[in-house]
Formats: C-alpha cells, structure tokens, sequence
C-alpha cells in the first residue's frame, strides 16, 4: 500500500471541507505548490489534488495551480472535480496530470462512462463517494439511489485505473476510515481500491493495510500534525 497526500483547492488555496460542507472551511495554506514540493520531499510519489470550485461549478477552474503543480515533475498527480466532458478530462491529460477522477457523470451518465474509461484506458480514476452505502454526487451535494458495491461491481468490468472510496461521514473528521466498507470493496472487486476519508494515526494505516487497498488519501490529519507524512509511508511499507 502506498500514501497519497491531499491538497484541496479552492481559490487557489488548500483548504479542507467538512463532511464535504462548502460552508464548513478550514484554510490551510495559500501556496499549493510549495505544498506539493514539501509532499515530495517527505517521500510522496503520488498527489492527489480535488478541485473544490470544479466539483461545485460541474467544470475545472484550478487549472492553473495544477499546471503549476504538473509543471515540477516531481509527483504522479491524479485530479478530480468536476470532470464532466471529453473536452475537460484532455485538458489535464494535456498539461500533466497522470489520471484523472470521475465521480458525478459517472453516476448520472454510465454510458458516456463507459465510452470515456474505453477511451482513455487507464488513465481515468472513478471517484466512489459514498454517505452509507449509497453513492453521493455533485460534490457530496446529493445522494443517489444506487448502493456502492453494485456500483463498483458494474464499473470494475471497465479498464479503471483505481477506484477512490470515500465515505463522506469520515472525511475531515480524522475520525478513522471506514474499515468494512473498504475491506468489502477491495474483496468484491479485482480494480485497484484506494481509501479515502478519516485517516488520522499510524494504527490506521496499518490497519487500513491488512486489507490490501491499492493506497490510502490523506488529507487533513497531515496539515493538522496528527500524522506525519513520513511515518505513514513507513507505516504502509510494513
């Protein structure tokens, strides 16, 4: 299992969200990229980077904080946030992103899905974002009716990247992960799982590790200090 920090943009800036909450806000930093070469620093070969203005607009808007990011040649980068057309997804592919997440389309429209991962084989992350064990959209706006196994199940005959699960109760909470619902997923599925939401000590990780997860995301427990980067590469090594 490997560690992907988080950064969070919006306006530019990291910030973190509550349970997904636009109104509930926590500033962290206004440099993301100084961010990102610290990540690297401490070992990171992977960043994960959500567009908050993106996944609530339906269209990317940090664009070019992320080119910059990309511009350094020092991280894997996937992006997510309101990646709803072709037109969108090329546009990072473009300027250096190594993958990238679809959540909302993927749920709304599962035939243009399918026809997106096809064509851009390997390079497209579906962003499984769950409150329970239904599927949430529109940047954790909205609830679906479909359950997030079934879901996974139908999209892992698709040639994904990865799937992130995020279960939006845990996220920001550093409150633990789910540990079921992810140990379910890994089982029900051959796609590479990657677990997103309330990682917050070392334990977790190992315990998140004896699942088998592809990655875990972190996110606020690294810009809070109550996990440091470094000893949780070293914990999802052992």
């Amino acid at each position: 299992m490997y560690i992907i920090p988080a950064i969070d943009l919006r306006d530019g800036k990291c910030v973190r969200l509550i349970q997904g909450q636009y109104d509930q806000q926590i500033n962290y930093r206004d440099n993301p990229v100084e961010q990102a070469k610290e990540f690297s620093a401490d070992g990171a070969k992977w960043l994960h980077i959500v567009d908050l203005d993106g996944a609530k607009l339906g269209r990317p808007v940090n664009t070019e904080t992320i080119s910059a990011i990309t511009a350094l040649g020092i991280l894997n980068i996937e992006v997510g946030g309101g990646l709803r057309d072709e037109a969108s997804i090329k546009k990072l592919l473009d300027i250096g992103v190594n993958r990238v997440i679809i959540g909302t389309k993927a749920v709304q429209d599962f035939e243009w899905f399918s026809e997106t991962t096809n064509k851009f084989s390997g390079k497209i992350v579906l962003g499984l974002d769950a409150k329970g064990s239904k599927v949430a959209t529109h940047g954790w706006t909205q609830n679906s009716s479909l359950t997030l196994l079934e879901f996974a199940a139908e999209t892992a005959k698709l040639p994904l990247a990865a799937i992130i699960y995020t279960d939006i109760a845990k996220d920001g909470m550093m409150s633990g992960p789910n540990f079921e619902r992810t140990k379910s997923l890994v089982e029900a599925v051959n796609v590479p799982i990657i677990a997103s939401g309330g990682v917050n000590t070392v334990e977790d990780i190992k315990k998140l590790a004896e699942f088998k997860p592809e990655a875990a995301i972190i996110g606020r427990s690294l810009y809070e200090g109550t996990l440091k980067l470094t000893d949780a590469i070293k914990a999802a090594k052992q």
